[in-house]
């Protein structure tokens, strides 16, 4: 079929040519194509033979027409919108491109980029955001005046789209690079510069800031410590490198301590496109209090092992001499001489065994926090003088030269008398231990504001900056002091610093090195007041005894019998059992005055005796004593449940007993 000569730019096989050749212009702005001006013929004929969307709008009114590709981005409003006005079709952008067409039909030229538009294009009400790269331009008539706008363009909703997921997925790997709980960064190049880092890297870096700087100018301090050349082996190598609980010293600033740090990290390679190693990723974690706390868990396993190696020790040692003196009383040509010496030996060994499990017990307490302070208002003369007497005998085995200086002797505070002559006799029996026979030993008392200072010195061998660190830690001994060791756990520091923090105060420990002397203090709260005329006393007056009835039951027949004897030389009529229902039908068959009873007896046990003894019509009578192994204060508790009036741990002094019965 001919065309119309006059519709010749009309004569493409485009659809858009097609459709605008059969188009009804009647009712356009712009007339029908054979009347359209040259100018406008050649932009139309120019944008149909394009592949790419255009579209020109002409006139006064900025009739639209439009190629096939941009046919597409029309949707709904074509083919309705050919020929009609740009801003009737574009009405819900008009305040979008409107200031745009003005311009360029003022002549002026616009590109635009990434544009976004809310079109209204599907037929419908609801609008979808797009984006759209695109220029206007201004077209010209015979006449060279501006006649049209000319627009090549290109919808890039999916391209933005796309990026806007991707920047959304590089800012939540972002997000999760900066809030992962371990330290990372990433390097790039032979030298290793840093182009990424994370929140937790800076902080172990001590916020210095480092990206855009190799490792060795941001972090000078590693390079000496062997970062840089793993760093380097595995960008040589391409090979990831990891290491657990690497010692690493940090910078932390002008002014500010290096951070001694334990870290487990790994270096991976990162490779470019072609498989070549370009830069390393690093992460790890700052495990400096897990690497702490496992040697604190090793140390204590070795010192326990320690200990318990001299807790078989100590206890074996008093063996020996109980059996040769035990041997020695049963022989029958033995003087009365030796006998006594054996006594003395037997007594002397026993009282060392019994401290030791004294000293074993009372950790123990405190570390429950179980152990009750006996509090009395006490004067400093009387807790130094008590602890003199305690610490004695060793000071003048070894010759050595006490000084004592008391400020204030008339100074008070509210203390345990035996718990502090305890502390203070630990730290002067110490001092004599570990200094050369004739040394010096000084113990000076003086009141500092509202504490009493107790400060005990002396020329020894002196302490290791190590040995202050864990001097007060339990079964640690410094190995100079094991080599002079006189005996003794390694737990008496400890427990003076667990009797001294019940009492509210504090000791300390210091020497100016091996071989020059230590020093000990101990600040105790002062009493507001002074002492009064009843300063405790560290024995009790003694009685008058009368003869009393007395039941003991145990199972070990050799501590009852002993006892029992003991008893009988005060004058008393002792009666034994060795289990549970002999003793609780002796008590009803004798009424006795006292019952002492072990608690872990065969048949009924102590606390079921003392019940049935209660349960009598005259059970409210006997003082009934507690005596058994078990000494915490749940079992302190127990036996006052069942009854009991007193309670008494074994090894127990035999003179408490005999007091309780004596009625002192």
């Amino acid at each position: 079929m001919s065309i119309d000569p006059h519709l010749r730019f009309l004569s493409g096989p485009s659809v858009m040519a097609q459709l605008m050749r059969d188009k009804d212009w009647s009712d356009s702005p712009l007339g029908p194509p054979e009347d359209w001006p040259q100018a406008l013929r050649s932009v139309v004929n120019l944008l149909l033979g394009s592949a790419f969307p255009m579209f020109v709008a002409w006139g006064p009114q900025l009739a639209q027409l439009y190629n096939d590709p941009y046919a597409e981005i029309m949707g709904a409003k074509h083919p309705k919108g050919l020929g009609r006005p740009l801003l009737e079709n574009w009405a819900e952008i008009r305040q979008d491109v409107g200031p745009l067409a003005e311009q360029a039909m003022q002549g002026h030229s616009r590109y635009l980029e990434n544009l976004p538009l809310r079109l209204r294009r599907s037929g419908g009400e609801g609008e979808e955001d797009t984006w759209f790269t695109f220029s206007y331009s201004p077209v010209q008539d015979e006449s060279g005046a501006v006649a049209g706008m000319f627009c090549a363009c290109i919808e890039t909703t999916r391209t933005v789209l796309a990026e806007h997921e991707l920047r959304a997925r590089s800012d939540w790997l972002q997000a999760l690079f900066d809030q992962a709980p371990g330290f990372a960064a990433v390097l790039r190049g032979p030298d290793h510069v840093f182009t990424q880092v994370n929140e937790a890297y800076r902080h172990l870096v001590g916020g210095r800031d480092v990206l855009g700087r190799s490792v060795a100018e941001a972090l000078p301090e590693v390079a000496s410590q062997g970062f840089t050349g793993w760093l380097d082996e595995v960008y040589r190598t391409g090979q990831p490198f990891i290491g657990r609980s690497v010692p690493a010293v940090i910078s932390r600033g002008a002014g500010e301590p290096p951070y001694e740090a334990f870290i487990d990290f790994m270096y991976q390679p990162l490779r470019d496109a072609s498989g070549r190693v370009d830069g390393i990723f690093v992460q790890g974690h700052d495990v400096t209090e897990q690497h702490r706390a496992r040697e604190a868990l090793r140390l204590a396993d070795r010192q326990k092992d320690e200990f318990l190696a001299t807790l078989a020790h100590e206890l074996r040692n008093p063996l020996a001499p109980i059996r040769s003196a035990t041997h020695l009383l049963r022989a029958p040509a033995a003087s009365a001489d030796m006998r006594g010496r054996a006594t003395e030996i037997l007594a002397r060994q026993v009282d060392h065994m019994a401290r030791l499990l004294d000293d074993l017990m009372d950790i123990s307490r405190i570390t429950q926090q179980r152990l009750v302070l006996k509090r009395v208002r006490l004067s400093v003369a009387a807790a130094v003088e008590s602890a003199l007497e305690a610490a004695r005998p060793l000071i003048d085995a070894k010759h050595h030269t006490l000084h004592t200086h008391i400020a204030d002797p008339e100074a008070c505070l509210d203390a345990d008398p035996l718990r502090l002559t305890q502390v203070l006799a630990n730290l002067l029996n110490n001092a004599s231990k570990y200094t050369d026979p004739g040394g010096r030993i000084a113990l000076d008392v003086r009141q500092d504001g509202g504490s009493i200072v107790f400060t005990v010195t002396d020329n020894g061998i002196g302490l290791s900056e190590s040995a202050i660190r864990n001097m007060f830690t339990m079964f640690a001994q410094e190995q100079t002091a094991l080599e002079r060791s006189e005996g003794g756990l390694g737990i008496g520091l400890a427990l003076a610093k667990g009797l001294v923090e019940l009492h509210g105060g504090r000791i300390t420990a210091s020497s100016d090195g091996p071989g020059r002397g230590s020093r000990f203090m101990v600040e105790l709260p002062a009493a507001d007041a002074q002492v009064a005329a009843q300063d405790a006393s560290p024995a009790a007056a003694a009685g008058t005894a009368r003869p009393r009835t007395v039941l003991l039951a145990d199972d070990n027949s050799d501590a009852a019998d002993a006892l029992a004897e003991l008893l009988r030389l005060e004058g008393h009529e002792v009666h034994t059992a060795t289990h549970g229902l002999q003793a609780a039908e002796m008590a009803i068959a004798l009424r006795p005055d006292v019952v002492v009873l072990d608690i872990g007896m065969p048949g009924l046990n102590g606390y079921e005796v003392a019940q049935r003894i209660r349960a009598q019509p005259w059970g409210a009578e006997p003082l009934l004593v507690a005596a058994t192994g078990w000494g915490q204060e749940g079992d302190r508790q127990k036996a006052t449940t069942a009854g009991f009036d007193r309670h008494l741990t074994k090894p127990f002094d035999p003179q408490q007993l005999l007091d309780l019965v004596a009625g002192r």
